[in-house]
């Protein structure tokens, strides 16, 4: 019998199902993708400490309703990367939305550790 071993973890993977569980709304497997210490830094929000807390602002405070990302880019190795790229969804009144958007991660054991999300609209 052969077996085959599971495939390693890439930058490329490790985005792709960040945002399967996101997008699926799969918020008990939020654990696969980041570190229990995780911090997600995002704006408008202040730091979200702890994969707690990170999956508490998933599921209920999120504006959020519905939508998909779609990756445009991966940048990096696995202890360090980006990726940009697209959302498309709609917020919880129903208002369509359409962000691009640029994340940078730090990546522990496979799983996310640190990541920053940039939103392309004015701010300042």
């Amino acid at each position: 019998m052969t077996t085959t071993s599971p495939a390693p973890v890439t930058a490329e993977s490790l985005v792709a199902r960040l945002f399967q569980v996101i997008d699926t709304r799969s918020w008990d497997r939020l654990g696969e993708v980041f570190a229990p210490d995780a911090v997600y830094e995002r704006p408008g929000y202040p730091a979200l400490e702890g994969l707690d807390r990170i999956r508490r602002f998933y599921e209920h405070e999120r504006i959020i309703s519905s939508g998909a990302h779609e990756v445009s880019q991966v940048t990096g190795g696995l202890a360090a990367a980006a990726c940009w790229g697209r959302f498309q969804g709609a917020d919880k009144d129903g208002t369509a939305l359409d962000e691009a958007f640029a994340d940078t991660y730090l990546v522990r054991d496979g799983r996310i550790e640190r990541r920053k999300t940039f939103f392309f609209r004015p701010a300042i």
